[in-house]
């Protein structure tokens, strides 16, 4: 293969179709707009707009209270961990970190750190450490003989 024989898939690149080109383009004079009214403009802005009636997001009464600096952990459950320490992807005598976890696609990314929860069983005896855990998830890894040290203790519950 040269380089002047590369070419894309058939199909791959599909061009896209140019509107308001003449009659010839099947897609001239209105381009596919219709004719009149609001949606044919530019500039429209139709969004959550009800003609004039109160909003439907705007009826509805609004609840609880959103935190702003709220944590976003990546969460991971007990029989995940076992699963993947029985398909060989995890070392159950290493320490398992967060970067371990990542590495291993247990979880896709850290986000504002790793927090083990209870679901699931382990039989492993795993030494964690991580950002957060459950109470249940540390007393079932130790039941199991393992150690888990949670490395913030704003995260623990």
């Amino acid at each position: 293969m040269k380089l002047n024989e590369l070419r894309d898939n058939p199909g791959a690149a599909k061009k896209s179709k140019r509107v308001a080109r003449g009659p010839g383009s099947g897609k001239g004079k209105t381009a596919g707009r219709g004719i009149k009214g609001q949606k044919s403009r530019s500039g429209v802005a139709i969004g959550g707009y009800e003609g004039g009636q109160m909003p439907l997001y705007r009826r509805l009464p609004k609840r609880g209270f959103n935190k702003p600096n709220a944590k976003k952990f990546a969460v991971v459950n007990l029989g995940q961990l076992q699963a993947f320490v029985d398909a060989g992807k995890l070392d159950a005598k290493a320490e398992i970190t967060e970067d371990l976890l990542v590495a291993s696609g247990v979880v896709r990314r850290k986000l504002d750190g790793v927090r083990v929860l209870a679901k699931g069983e382990i039989k492993a005896k795993l030494k964690l450490s991580v950002t957060g855990a459950s109470k249940a998830a540390v007393a079932a890894v130790e039941k199991a003989g393992g150690a888990l040290t949670v490395t913030t203790a704003s995260a623990a519950e």
